[in-house]
């Protein structure tokens, strides 16, 4: 029998989905952002080396920056920079020659205009249809159709009170804690956070970017909640309509204010 050779590829190409940060700069001071970080995610690494796209569009006309020193503020916190998106063309160009490539917006509104050119793809749903008149049973599980958005991560529970100097992180999905979160311990998702005790510590929902994230406490006496990097410290304490109360967190639009305005509330439960 003659050898077969066989060859390996040396480079295959795959299509993935990687979770990628996305953080919206309001300043590009090095010393700004280490305050505000620090007193997001205190002094230690949060994130596990996660990848992180800088959104600049909230700079104005800013055309340079020290991008190394607000690579390292972030590095500190576990975030790996790899690009930026938005902005200027200078500040993009400034960017560059530090090495932070631009990516484009996640929102392609052009690329959702083939589900239309993808119309004659159908031909599989009419086989369906006539199944049941064939000998043949119909197949267990029917052609897909046009892909429908990503399944969203299961919501995480937590049954335990978290003490402080811990951190928790419902990646992808919805946090519920059903004990109390004290003093100086966090509790952060990419989804809304249900809080069903006291709320003494800090509470940090659409962690990445998600405006549409919500917080809901049963007892509120936070140190700082934050909805899509929009946040509030109490460090005078709460006020007095607030505190030991239900409330709810959430983003309102303002005119002229992309970003929006972070409102605490008393939370209706009538």
């Amino acid at each position: 029998m003659p050898p077969q050779n066989k060859t390996h590829q040396l480079i295959e190409f795959k299509g993935t989905t990687l979770p990628i940060v996305a953080i919206t700069l309001r300043s590009l001071h090095p010393s700004e952002l280490a305050e505000a970080a620090s007193t997001l995610f205190g002094d230690d690494p949060f994130f596990d080396g996660d990848a992180a796209v800088l959104e600049l569009s909230q700079l104005g006309d800013a055309s340079s920056a020290k991008w190394q020193l607000v690579k390292e503020v972030l590095r500190t916190h576990g975030l790996h920079v790899i690009g930026v998106r938005g902005g200027s063309e200078d500040l993009r160009q400034s960017a560059a020659k530090a090495g932070l490539p631009t990516y484009a917006a996640a929102e392609r509104s052009p690329r959702s205009k083939p589900v239309d050119d993808a119309e004659p793809s159908p031909p599989s749903p009419p086989p369906t249809v006539e199944a049941p008149v064939v000998t043949e049973p119909p197949p267990a599980k029917p052609p897909a159709a046009v892909a429908g958005p990503p399944t969203a991560a299961p919501t995480m529970f937590v049954t335990r009170p978290l003490r402080s100097g811990q951190q928790l992180y419902a990646r992808g999905g919805d946090l519920v804690v059903l004990a109390a979160v004290n003093a100086g311990a966090e509790v952060i998702a990419d989804g809304s956070i249900h809080i069903y005790a006291p709320l003494h510590g800090r509470a940090l929902a659409g962690a990445s970017g998600a405006a549409s994230a919500r917080i809901f406490c049963a007892r509120f006496d936070a140190q700082l909640v934050s909805v899509a990097g929009l946040y509030r410290t109490f460090d005078g304490g709460v006020p007095a309509e607030l505190a030991g109360k239900p409330v709810q967190v959430r983003l309102i639009e303002e005119a002229g204010e992309a970003p929006g305005k972070l409102v605490v509330e008393p939370l209706k439960t009538d």
